[in-house]
């Protein structure tokens, strides 16, 4: 029985620390929109220079093409923490999203 009221009382001491204060919650929902701000940006950026290498190879840069699809979604989870979709921290607080290697591909042709 000790045991039950021991398990009971653990559990609000750990939602208490899943949980930040809203405040706090504020805080870090600006850090993060200023790193999507930049992450925007960035992808913006590396989208005109995938552009050029097309426009001189005929081919994308695979490894440029890589890197966009983590900023990508590392956008995406910023954006979800903003918008309260995920309660855990992205990047630097988490790790760096990887995206697999096999995307959707964007070469339809017809």
């Amino acid at each position: 029985m000790s045991d039950e009221n021991t398990a009971q009382s653990e559990t609000p001491e750990i939602e208490a620390e899943k949980t930040m204060p809203l405040w706090q919650r504020l805080l870090y929902m600006l850090g993060f929109a200023f790193l999507a701000y930049l992450a925007f940006w960035a992808i913006l950026l590396l989208s005109a220079l995938q552009f050029i290498f097309v426009a001189l190879n005929n081919d994308k840069n695979s490894e440029l093409a890589g890197f966009t699809r983590n900023l990508l979604l590392y956008l995406g989870e910023a954006l979800g923490f903003i918008a309260f979709m995920r309660d855990d921290r992205p990047f630097p607080f988490g790790s760096f999203p990887k995206g697999n290697d096999e995307g959707p591909k964007g070469n339809d042709e017809g």
